[in-house]
């Protein structure tokens, strides 16, 4: 009877635990193995990108999933991060040193826009919200386009990398290392007791708020977090393209970003990686077929029925489906463990 018990508990720590430790180093171990693999120029670049748009997504479902805040401006914080590092990078000299002032001066920017924006549109809900994000990011937006003489408008201005950064199997590496640092970062966050208090928001704000937790301030903790890792996104995709322009700043990042989690699985943090491999994926595949066929160049079409039918028949995401198949199974053997034991 005790060994069944084992097996039986044995069987069930499987079920949570595999999934959500050993599938993602297996594929971390994967994707580190790719380069040598593969020499191609546009699969790297490809999988770089995947891995960049993947920690925007990430810090997009702090807020959407962890949170239950819908922000349609999320976008204005991607593109501070691209133009902090264009901008300095441009004007001093393409070196690790002006690099890393770039990246501190991103994370301070980041930190008081954020806080002011947060401070000054937390206190609306729900469509309010989310109106006041978009105008936000659409201000942002203006001020790049109109700002010619530091922005070059929509034209956007090229910069140069440093040195290092120029091999596109080394920027393969610093940005999966950099997308591993995140997950850890994010996991950590989400474990903690302020992540804890964020998904109890989530679930009932005015439960929490009667509780005698600050909403607002957990809130605006949320937005931070989210805020500066979407920047650190954007310092990562300016040196990608090595070009900026508004493009950074319009709402269609957001949408990427909120259609990444969506089909991933929100409230999952790893689902943002599955829905930037599919997306980014599925647009290269169909822009591809527009060499084929006409209809093909009608992608976003298609993409958006794609997206239709995942959110009606995975209404959980990918993961959020699986995690739910998971746990289903795990109930099930809990439930044949205790008749057995019984």
């Amino acid at each position: 009877m005790a060994e069944i018990r084992a097996l039986k508990s044995t069987a069930v720590s499987r079920t949570f635990i595999g999934p959500s430790l050993r599938a993602p180093a297996a594929l971390l171990l994967v994707l580190a193995v790719v380069p040598l693999v593969t020499s191609s120029r546009s699969t790297l670049n490809l999988l770089t990108e995947i891995f960049i748009l993947a920690v925007f997504a990430m810090s997009y479902d702090i807020l959407l999933g962890y949170t239950g805040i819908v922000s349609f401006g999320h976008a204005l914080f991607f593109g501070t991060g691209a133009y902090m590092a264009g901008l300095i990078i441009k004007h001093s000299a393409p070196s690790p040193g002006y690099l890393l002032v770039s990246v501190l001066a991103t994370l301070v920017v980041a930190v008081i826009i954020s806080l002011i924006i947060g401070y000054l549109s937390l206190r609306l809900k729900d469509a309010y919200y989310a109106m006041i994000t978009l105008a936000f990011a659409e201000l942002f937006l203006i001020i790049a386009e109109k700002w010619r003489s530091v922005t070059n408008g929509a034209d956007g201005f090229s910069f140069q990398v440093p040195a290092f950064l120029q091999d596109r199997v080394v920027y393969y590496y610093v940005i999966l290392i950099f997308l591993a640092v995140v997950v850890i970062f994010l996991r950590r966050f989400i474990d903690s007791p302020s992540g804890r208090v964020l998904q109890a928001i989530r679930e009932n704000e005015q439960r929490a708020e009667f509780l005698g937790y600050d909403v607002l301030k957990f809130k605006l903790i949320s937005t931070v977090v989210a805020g500066v890792v979407a920047s650190l996104a954007g310092i990562a995709w300016a040196l990608q393209q090595r070009f900026v322009s508004t493009g950074v700043l319009a709402a269609d990042k957001t949408i990427d970003a909120l259609l990444m989690t969506t089909i991933g699985g929100t409230g999952t943090l790893y689902g943002a990686l599955i829905g930037s491999g599919l997306t980014n994926l599925a647009k290269h595949w169909l822009a591809e077929l527009a060499k084929v066929h006409p209809i093909f160049e009608r992608w976003y079409i298609i993409f958006g029925l794609l997206y239709i039918l995942i959110v009606l028949f995975l209404p959980g995401g990918i993961l959020g489906t699986l995690k739910r198949i998971w746990s289903t199974k795990a109930s099930s053997i809990n439930t044949q463990g205790t008749k057995l034991r019984s």
